[in-house]
């Protein structure tokens, strides 16, 4: 039987050298080129059930920062850090998921923020049903949704607001009870151009009876 992971890093490979565009974050207007840049990582958990799924969190209303919105679990990358370290580190902070749970797969493309932040997605599986417990001072809540709904194109709507002064684009991921928009969905984009899953959604769903998968 091939193991989620395997699949995950066969497609990671498939697509390595596929140049892939920054999507979903462009209020290019207000970034200064020339200011510093953050190193940030993320880390994208798929859960590894039949379907399988994704673990995202929503951030509490009392941060300073993106208060309430959808996000991978993640932050800064601090000094001797590299990006999976940190993004490991931080989700045993944010949900309590334990890294010795976590089977890492690779990285996906950077993603550079608006406010100049450079954020590497850390691509793991995780087995199901793990105790995961949401930090109070950062997490309001932590939930699952599916893989092939999350990355398929036909949930994406492009949308544009004016921010000071500017006109921002970027997609809002729908078809789930969560609202995902920004550099969150900017990087689900882009980690479906680099899995193959803009093409197939469902490539690591499992076979029913046969336990394969794409």
């Amino acid at each position: 039987m091939t193991t989620l992971a395997a699949s995950l890093a066969r497609a990671l490979a498939e697509h390595d050298a596929a140049p892939v565009a920054l999507i979903g974050d462009d209020a290019w207007s207000n970034r200064d080129p020339d200011g510093p840049a953050v190193a940030a990582a993320v880390l994208v958990a798929f859960v590894d059930r039949a379907e399988p799924t994704v673990i995202l969190t929503r951030r509490t209303q009392a941060l300073r920062n993106h208060a309430g919105q959808v996000a991978f679990p993640g932050g800064r990358i601090d000094p001797g850090e590299d990006a999976i370290v940190a993004a490991l580190r931080e989700a045993e902070e944010e949900i309590a998921l334990p890294r010795t749970a976590a089977d890492v797969v690779g990285t996906g493309p950077t993603y550079l923020t608006g406010t100049n932040f450079h954020v590497t997605p850390v691509i793991v599986t995780v087995p199901p049903d793990l105790d995961l417990r949401p930090n109070p001072a950062e997490v309001a809540s932590v939930f699952e949704i599916r893989a092939d709904i999350l990355f398929d194109p036909a949930n994406r709507e492009p949308q544009e607001s004016e921010w000071e002064g500017a006109i921002r684009r970027y997609f809002r991921i729908i078809g789930h009870d969560e609202t995902v928009w920004g550099a969150t969905a900017g990087m689900v984009i882009n980690l479906a151009a680099r899995l193959g899953l803009d093409r197939e959604p469902a490539r690591f769903n499992r076979v029913l009876g046969s336990g394969t998968r794409a």
